[in-house]
């Protein structure tokens, strides 16, 4: 199955972003993509300007439904699983599977957005974090992270633990990088290509009628063919 896991080195990096970018990259290319992310929380508090991340995911597909994208959504702005515990909701790891294999089975490629960061639980079950969801799917994983002080340790850690769990990763993304970037910025991005294994780019600040544009230059063919 040719795909890519797009996680995060926290919450607020642009992961949804970049996710949403590699979506309408390839669907502007005429390959038919599925969407995916195990659960979306927080739609009672949306980001001006953008739609939740389950409607944003399905708008750049061109074809799916909200519900096909996340089979599991809440109103409060907090971690998945406090989300459902709180509705009283089960989220299990053969549901999001289930889930995940429906909306795939549909398309050529299969971009799957995590939750938050990395380690982030999506249920009671201490064996159901974000990673042990990236795992059981078996996608290599494209990182995003943010341009500003602390992304050089943050995109680090997330990487090795990455690998160190046996997931591939393909390429690390700075999501929402300026126009005209600071010192700071400039070196965070020559420090993070030096020091890693992979494919680090970037992807300007956008919108969502930009995301296609924006990520057109990404070398996202190349990042499936290196795993899949």
């Amino acid at each position: 199955m040719s795909g890519l896991f797009v996680t995060g080195t926290g919450t607020g990096v642009g992961k949804s972003v970049v996710a949403a970018a590699i979506v309408a990259a390839l669907t502007a290319q005429g390959k038919k993509v599925a969407a995916f992310k195990p659960a979306v929380s927080g739609l009672d508090e949306i980001t001006p300007g953008w739609p939740p991340d389950h409607e944003l995911l399905a708008a750049a597909t061109g074809w799916q439904s909200p519900d096909s994208v996340s089979p599991f959504t809440f109103g409060p702005p907090v971690s998945p699983h406090l989300a459902a515990r709180d509705a009283g909701v089960s989220v299990t790891l053969d549901a999001l599977t289930e889930a995940y294999e429906r909306a795939a089975a549909a398309a050529e490629v299969t971009i799957c957005e995590g939750v938050g960061g990395l380690m982030v639980p999506l249920s009671d079950d201490p064996d159901l974090s974000v990673l042990d969801f990236a795992k059981s799917i078996g996608l290599p994983a494209v990182v995003a992270t943010h341009p500003g002080l602390g992304t050089i340790s943050d995109t680090r850690l997330t990487v090795d633990r990455l690998e160190s769990e046996g997931v591939p990763v393909a390429a690390v993304v700075i999501s929402g990088w300026p126009q005209e970037p600071s010192a700071i910025e400039l070196s965070n991005l020559e420090t993070l290509a030096r020091l890693l294994r992979v494919d680090v780019a970037t992807l300007p600040i956008t919108s969502p009628e930009r995301l296609a544009a924006d990520a057109a230059d990404l070398p996202i063919t190349r990042w499936l063919s290196k795993h899949n």
